[in-house]
């Protein structure tokens, strides 16, 4: 399990950031209807995200990051920026979400457009956390 479960949450976030990509290039091509499956696609691997994350705190020990020198003050600003940015975004996706689905199409552009690069910078973010503590190997320089 604590191998496969945090490749498991990866894979879930990276798909919701698939999705967010796939949804915007339909949006830019005025197709409301796949924009809109795509979008609701991000949100629901983002809260299946969220859920194997809350199991797998609860599950397996936390994992420390074993890198030293560069790497580590790497490692802390891309985990701080996540983190922050993570607990940024959920309230954000919501009222997104919601002004899309109560149709307050101008008020979901604009905060769309907030929203959208705040969430793929915490998915890729997420990406290079789960490489650096699963993936990658880093010795003391």
């Amino acid at each position: 399990m604590e191998t496969w479960l945090p490749l498991l949450n990866t894979a879930l976030i990276v798909i919701s950031g698939i999705a967010l990509l796939v949804g915007y290039f339909f949006i830019r091509q005025g197709n409301i209807t796949n924009h809109r499956r795509a979008m609701l696609t991000a949100t629901t691997f983002a809260a299946l995200f969220l859920i194997v994350y809350v199991a797998r705190f609860f599950l397996i020990d936390t994992k420390i990051f074993t890198g030293e020198g560069w790497a580590r003050a790497v490692y802390y600003v891309i985990l701080i920026s996540h983190m922050i940015l993570a607990t940024v975004i959920a309230p954000l996706v919501l009222i997104t979400l919601y002004r899309a689905l109560t149709r307050q199409y101008p008020k979901h552009r604009r905060i769309a457009r907030v929203t959208l690069p705040l969430w793929l910078y915490v998915v890729v973010t997420g990406w290079l956390v789960y490489l650096m503590l699963y993936q990658l190997s880093f010795t003391a320089t």
